[in-house]
């Protein structure tokens, strides 16, 4: 299958990293990450318009697009230290919902078993199903777990008539056996949404949902804590996979469903790196970015952010791995790491 490329907008690659077809394993036989472009928004309850995601998470900076993203916090350049392809848009036309989440997860199934780590950018949540259950194919049903940063549950059964929608693929994902309920942990939930049935479902998994209730009581970090040893627990790795709407719409109004009372910028990008430093993360997915809601590039430049801490945060953990350093946050920058 030759690579489709970009469905809205250039054809350019995120940051300006090499491409690759993920139909053909021999072009990123050596990869450590693939980023692949879900513009699907076929599944969205109220405003459309994550479809133009991935181009915009791509291309939004204010640096040259020359394959390079020094990270000041942990003193890696992601982009070279790892080797991150980007394979373009999977094809997903938003009026059959049921053949893009397919072909998405064929997409995600073949960079898995090539050896990468799936980076999937959104793209309404739906395609989170086909993103994780596409990890969980290669890695075994039930072998991995999930860290879910929302405003939302995203556990509905039947909604506007389908099983397949941006407000269920949590559901789809455990009751498949994709993803064991009781290592499913959700940050941020908040708001009027879901109903009590849906509520009563979900504890009958034994999902683990720390609201922003919670979050705020405890603390943040607490929360992190208690929620990586439960993601470690009898898992060979963990998908993350991060909703935009999880911040405030004050840090993120570019989103579909925007929820008071969120996370802020600076929360979710210290707890993605946290995550992508401390535990075994195995997939990836960056949703709900939708950019025709979107004021001066806040939300955008956020998305885009989310990913470069992602990569940085996998890329200093393999050089300690390597090389028996640690990286402490609370060392004086000039001090080197």
């Amino acid at each position: 299958m030759a690579r489709y490329g970009a469905q809205f907008g250039p054809d350019i690659t995120f940051l300006g990293v090499d491409r690759c077809d993920w139909a053909e394993p021999s072009t990123y036989a050596d990869a450590d990450v693939v980023i692949l472009g879900a513009p699907f928004d076929g599944g969205t309850s109220h405003r459309a318009g994550a479809r133009f995601g991935p181009q915009q998470i791509r291309q939004t900076d204010y640096l040259s697009h020359d394959g390079s993203r020094p990270s000041l916090a942990l003193r890696v350049d992601a982009l070279r230290d790892l080797r991150v392809y980007d394979a373009g848009d999977v094809e997903m036309y938003s009026g059959d919902a049921e053949r893009s989440v397919r072909d998405l997860q064929v997409a995600v199934h073949a960079v898995a078993a090539g050896g990468a780590i799936p980076l999937v950018l959104g793209g309404d949540h739906t395609i989170a199903w086909p993103d994780a259950a596409g990890v969980a194919q290669h890695l075994g049903q039930g072998r991995i777990s999930m860290i879910h940063f929302d405003a939302h549950a995203d556990t509905g059964d039947v909604e506007h008539g389908s099983l397949v929608g941006h407000g269920q693929p949590m559901r789809r994902l455990i009751e498949s056996g994709a993803l064991r309920g009781d290592r499913f942990l959700q940050i941020g939930l908040r708001g009027y949404w879901p109903e009590p049935d849906t509520l009563s479902w979900m504890a009958q998994q034994n999902m683990r949902s720390y609201e922003m209730t919670e979050i705020g009581a405890r603390g943040l970090a607490e929360c992190l804590t208690e929620a990586f040893g439960i993601a470690t627990d009898d898992c060979d790795g963990v998908f993350l996979s991060v909703d935009i709407d999880v911040c405030d719409p004050g840090h993120a109004p570019g989103t579909g469903t925007p929820e008071p009372g969120g996370l802020s910028a600076r929360e979710l990008l210290d707890s993605v790196r946290r995550i992508a430093y401390e535990l075994p993360v195995v997939g990836i997915d960056i949703v709900e970015v939708a950019p025709p809601y979107d004021h001066a590039d806040i939300t955008v430049f956020l998305a885009n952010r989310v990913v470069l801490e992602a990569l940085s945060g996998i890329a200093r953990r393999r050089r300690d791995a390597i090389d028996g350093s640690t990286w402490d946050p609370r060392r004086p920058l000039l001090e080197g790491r």
